[in-house]
């Protein structure tokens, strides 16, 4: 009797997590249990309290997150690690040790990201300029006007930090409104006049989620034109865009995980085969091209985003960097969420 041989399994470019929070991560370890929070300031300040009563170093948790992370298929993140006169520049040192020993299958870009504030918490600035020599890639910012309440000086000094020490910048933007409109434009203008096109991203940027504002395709225009990439996680009640529109005036989209069982949420995997999924779900995906392009936003537009060819680029099923999956397509893969059956970097199995 002869045996029916197992279909081929589907090959795929690798994933990328456009934006990830390693350093805030208990993955691996035991449950925490969080504290209500009814504003973003809140959950700053549950997390603030957090960082100081971990268990395991820096280094430890982030490992535990990278490597599962790796395992299922996750090739290249964007991490937001913070920085602040408190914390000083070890959470980037923790993190970059992380990525060292998952090197080199695993690309990891570090953001300094002074989520404790920046002009409202002085001396933090000279802390994220240490630590762009110490394991930081990019320079990283919140929320000019919501947090901070100076939407020019928070902007002026990023990016001041962004040209002396020649790094990209990627922004967290929670605000909404036109409110939030106002500081993307502001910062799509920063980004044309210093020549930065392609090299800015917006994380969140919720305020490009809400189709009834009256500004909103003329940032859109503007966004588009600066090159500005946006990161979006669709994580529990946060605003997700419509991709649909976001494509039709020429924006860069990418996915991220953001927090991954830290004091922001109990909720994420670490798999961006999972976030795609959700992704999906959450913007109304039906057809398999709407489910495909869920995974492309979850792989190679984020690695166009991370500047990573092998996967931006992918030279299709013969190609050493690629994932293997028992499943018949991407959108069924989008739908069923399988772990991938083999992992492949450079023509490396990991």
């Amino acid at each position: 009797m002869t045996a029916t041989p197992a279909s081929a399994p589907l090959r795929t470019p690798g994933l990328v997590d456009a934006h990830i929070h390693p350093d805030k991560t208990t993955w691996g370890g035991s449950w925490l249990s969080r504290r209500p929070a009814a504003t973003l300031q809140d959950l700053i300040d549950n997390d603030r309290a957090t960082q100081f009563s971990f268990e395991r170093s820096v280094e430890e948790r982030a490992y535990s997150l990278l490597a599962h992370a790796l395992e299922n298929g996750t090739l290249a993140m964007r991490a937001h690690v913070d920085v602040s006169t408190e914390l000083g520049t070890a959470n980037v040192e923790g993190v970059r040790a992380a990525a060292e020993r998952l090197a080199p299958h695993l690309t990891v870009q570090i953001v300094a990201f002074p989520q404790f504030g920046l002009l409202t918490n002085p001396g933090t600035l000279d802390v994220m300029a240490a630590s762009l020599d110490c394991g930081a890639d990019l320079v990283g910012g919140i929320d000019p006007i919501g947090l901070e309440s100076d939407l020019h000086g928070h902007l002026d000094a990023i990016f001041g930090l962004a040209d002396r020490a020649g790094r990209d910048l990627d922004i967290h933007l929670h605000d909404e409104g036109e409110q939030g409109l106002e500081q993307i434009r502001e910062i799509a203008a920063r980004t044309i006049a210093g020549g930065r096109q392609g090299r800015v991203t917006i994380g969140h940027a919720f305020a490009l989620c809400d189709t009834s504002l009256p500004s909103l395709g003329e940032t859109l225009d503007r966004v588009a034109e600066a090159g500005i990439w946006i990161a979006s996680c669709a994580l529990g009640p946060d605003p997700v865009p419509d991709i649909d529109l976001l494509e039709r005036h020429g924006v860069n989209l990418a996915a991220g995980s953001d927090g991954v069982r830290d004091s922001w949420s109990p909720f994420g995997t670490g798999s961006m085969v999972d976030r795609a999924h959700l992704l999906a779900y959450r913007t109304g995906a039906i057809t398999d091209a709407e489910l495909e392009r869920a995974f492309r936003l979850a792989s190679t537009a984020g690695g166009a985003m991370l500047g990573i060819p092998e996967i931006a680029e992918w030279q299709g099923p013969e190609s050493g960097t690629r994932l293997e999956f028992d499943a018949a397509s991407i959108a069924e893969l989008v739908v069923d969420r399988p772990a991938p059956l083999r992992v492949l970097r450079d023509g490396h199995q990991i």
